[in-house]
């Protein structure tokens, strides 16, 4: 096993640069997958936002979620087609966070993955809508029969999806995320994991279950894991924030403290911070442990978590 020595030394020996290349690579089979579901569309009425969806979609990104449910689907067993589009649906979602999250009413960003934001390559109005067509996408995707044969399966894909994103996940999170700007001595380590744990976790969680919840398989170790990994994932970027810049991370730096935002670092500071994210990787790598020698990229996926820098 790669922790046989311990995390410490997993990390010494950890490779990022070939890890990456895995991530790339997945990144390729999903960005090829959406191209056939999200092909353009010129010389018609849906020819602007299809070519605005396609450039928050295929414009690059690690594609974390899309490489967590495909590895958890292969872990169950489950079939490379259906991972596919489990894959396509979660980026789906998880784009539309990050067009509308970018806009001036929230987090005001003007570069994502190094290129400007939609809002700012268009205009705020088609931004809005680019986000809405991508959660519609989402759950398109998840509804097809190629996705899964037996309907209640894919049922169950896209209620929980709908939990995750919306008002008891990532919706209720981000509205915290933005409620705690200007709040750095008015929120606890308590409040932070729960923010975190809805706004980040809760798509991360998503896509962990997405093996066990379609091979209908116990969960428990798939969500351990996840809880672990979504709670390091935002250290690392409240750690990047501090110490990134903007051509490691194609995006602006040191925006939290400028807004007084609480974060891991405001109350932790950054040493503890670090410790932190550390400790959720050594609980996540000791449970997925548990699934055997399956588990090993996954455990790859989360000494990447926290050696990445951006």
């Amino acid at each position: 096993m790669i922790l046989s020595n311990g995390l410490g030394k997993a990390l010494q020996h950890f490779n990022t640069c070939e890890f990456e290349k895995t991530l790339k690579d997945r990144a390729y089979q999903i960005e090829l997958h959406l191209n056939k579901l999200i092909p353009p569309k010129p010389n018609t009425i849906e020819e602007t936002i299809t070519e605005t969806m396609r450039y928050a979609l295929l414009n690059g990104g690690k594609k974390v979620r899309a490489y967590l449910s495909m590895e958890s689907c292969r872990i169950y067993g489950i079939n490379i087609k259906t991972a596919l589009q489990v894959g396509s649906a979660i980026e789906c979602m998880h784009s539309y966070s990050l067009v509308h999250d970018d806009l001036p009413a929230m987090d005001n960003d003007e570069l994502r993955r190094g290129l400007p934001t939609v809002h700012v390559k268009w205009d705020e109005a088609t931004a809005i809508l680019t986000g809405d067509a991508l959660q519609c996408k989402a759950f398109e995707i998840l509804s097809m029969e190629e996705t899964h044969s037996d309907s209640d399966k894919r049922s169950k894909l896209i209620q929980t999806m709908a939990l995750a994103a919306g008002v008891d996940g990532m919706v209720s999170g981000q509205n915290a995320d933005i409620q705690a700007e200007n709040q750095t001595n008015h929120i606890n380590i308590d409040g932070i994991v729960n923010l975190q744990n809805y706004k980040t976790g809760a798509l991360i969680r998503w896509s962990a279950l997405t093996g066990p919840l379609l091979a209908n398989q116990d969960h428990t170790i798939m969500e351990t894991y996840a809880n672990c990994l979504g709670l390091a994932f935002q250290i690392q970027d409240d750690i990047l924030d501090v110490e990134g810049n903007v051509n490691n991370t194609g995006k602006m730096t040191h925006k939290d403290q400028k807004a007084g935002k609480g974060t891991f670092i405001s109350i932790l500071g950054l040493d503890e911070a670090k410790r932190k994210a550390y400790s959720l990787i050594e609980q996540s790598c000791d449970v997925v442990t548990q699934i055997g020698p399956r588990s090993s990229e996954l455990i790859k996926l989360a000494l990447f978590v926290i050696s990445r820098n951006n």
